[in-house]
Order: structure tokens, then sequence, then C-alpha cells
């Protein structure tokens, strides 16, 4: 037998450990990234039934959402009735549920001065609210620019990067939202160079699957929307026999029970290190007359069906 001295054997002895440790070349290859989604309710799916701000939060938790979406009309009416964000503050804490976004109308794009400066005071005062109960980040559609087209898109890119400047003082996002009924940003290319041109790395886009059919924008323009560029996406459905130029908020469905290609969109999301969060948003006056608690769970199992 050859002899064998001990430092050899160690060394020999290394070299064999190592290779049970090295992973092999096929167990090295790298694993595919699995888009990551959750799940909320925007308030209008259950506004309807007029229970109130605490009322649409209990009904959003005991169905089973994490996340929400409230009105801000919604929340003024609360503060006017008597409550305080402090009051709200607690109980979204003891109900376990995180506002993500929140629906206003001021009208910070407008081509008038006066009515811009009502807009941006209006938006501040709201985000200063919601960033009290815990929310960071609000809608911001074309609201006031949606009946003459011709909103010149640089100057309306300008406007949005005040707003932007806005939310970096307050901590709240306002997410640039496209309104497929507008006569302006009804596109997606719209706000995709809105948002690029306001020059900002806070910008963000709201887009919605219903918008994205009453505008008539093409679902295969969707994979240059950047991974980083959508936090909230509202999923609807719709029919197809009533055509964009027709349809309206009222006739959005539950998801899965039309023909919008809504998994073809979902595809074309991508998370980055956040997941996305999909949120139901309808305003179907049939579902308003039912129980909201059984709306919210119905159409919580319908989303989760979709992905």
């Amino acid at each position: 037998m050859t002899n064998i001295s001990r430092r050899d054997l160690l060394i020999a002895s290394g070299t064999a450990a190592g290779a049970v440790l090295l992973p092999s070349s096929a167990s090295a290859a790298p694993v595919a990234k699995v888009p990551k989604f959750e799940f909320s309710l925007n308030m209008s799916t259950i506004m309807g039934q007029k229970l109130g701000l605490i009322k649409e939060l209990e009904v959003a938790s005991a169905a089973g959402f994490q996340h929400c979406e409230i009105w801000v009309p919604t929340l003024e009416a609360y503060l006017k009735s008597g409550g305080t964000l402090l009051e709200a503050k607690k109980r979204i804490d003891d109900l376990g549920i995180k506002i993500q976004n929140a629906i206003g109308f001021a009208q910070w794009i407008v081509d008038d001065e006066a009515m811009r400066k009502q807009g941006l005071e209006q938006m501040k005062r709201e985000m200063d609210m919601l960033a009290q109960l815990g929310c960071f980040r609000t809608a911001a559609p074309p609201m006031g620019a949606t009946k003459e087209p011709g909103l010149d898109l640089r100057r309306a890119a300008e406007r949005y990067r005040a707003i932007l400047d806005l939310g970096v003082s307050t901590g709240v996002t306002p997410q640039l939202e496209m309104w497929g009924h507008s006569k302006n940003l009804n596109r997606v290319a719209d706000v995709l160079f809105v948002a690029a041109e306001a020059g900002q790395p806070n910008a963000k886009l709201l887009l919605d699957v219903f918008h994205i059919y009453k505008g008539e924008s093409s679902i295969d323009c969707l994979h240059l929307v950047g991974e980083n560029s959508i936090d909230v996406f509202h999923v609807n459905d719709y029919v197809t026999s009533i055509k964009p130029t027709s349809i309206t908020d009222g006739d959005r469905i539950y998801a899965g029970d039309g023909e919008a290609p809504i998994k073809e969109i979902i595809k074309s999301l991508k998370p980055s290190e956040k997941p996305v969060i999909l949120s139901l948003e309808l305003f179907n006056k049939e579902l308003w007359t039912q129980d909201p608690l059984k709306v919210a769970k119905t159409g919580l199992e319908k989303m989760k069906g979709m992905i």
C-alpha cells in the first residue's frame, strides 16, 4: 500500500468536504422570481351601503382583507360627525388592517392658477390627515381636467412634481391615477410620460383594469411600466358586449365574472422587493343593495381565485 502522510490526508479530506458543501451547477441555477401580491378592499365596493368610515373598516377586516383604500370624503364626514383621527387610528390598529391608499379629488392639475392653488392646499391638508392614520399614499387623478381635451402633458408633469414635493414633506406619496373616461390622462402612455417627465424618484402610477379598457389602452404596453412604478393596482372586471365608449363605473363586476384579461394584466405587473397591492374597486349598484360583509368576502375569494 502507498504511504499517505497525515498532511496529504488532511488536504484530501478538506477537498472532499468542500465538494460536499458546494452546490452542483444544476442546483446553483438562479431561482425564478415569484411575483408577490396582497389583497385590498377599496371602500367604493361597499360605499352604497353608507356604513361610515369605522364600519367600513370593520367589514373589510372581518372579510379577511389585510389592506384597504378609504375615501377622503368618507373620512371628512367621520370627522364632521365628531370622530377624531386619534380614535380612528386606534380602531385601525385594533383591527389589524392597513390603509394602503386614499381616494381624494383635489384639483392639482388644472390650468386655472387660483383653482390649482386651492387644489394644492387641499392636497396638503388631506396628506396631513392621512399621515396621522398611517396611510402613506393618496390618489392623484386628473380631477378638473376631464371634460376638455388638450392638457399640455409637460405642464401636467410640472404640476405632478409639485404634489410629489408635497408628498416628500408629509410622507404621503401621490399616485398619478389614469381615468379612462377623462379627456386627459386617459391612456397608459399619457401617465407614463407625465410620471417620467416629473423627474422625481417617488413618482408612482395608479392603474385600473376597468380604466385600461375604458381608455382603450392596449394591455401589451403594460410591460413598459417598470417594476418600481406601481404600489397599488385596482382590480375589477367587465363584459366586452358593453363597448369602451358606453361602459360606466357602475358596470364593473367581480374579478373573474367577466371577460377582462385580468390574468394577462397581472402577469405584466412586476413587484419589486415589496408586493403589489391588488385592490378591488367596484361601483356596482346591485352589490350596494346586498350585505356588505358578503360582498367583501365574495370579492376577496374571487380575486384570490384569479391569482
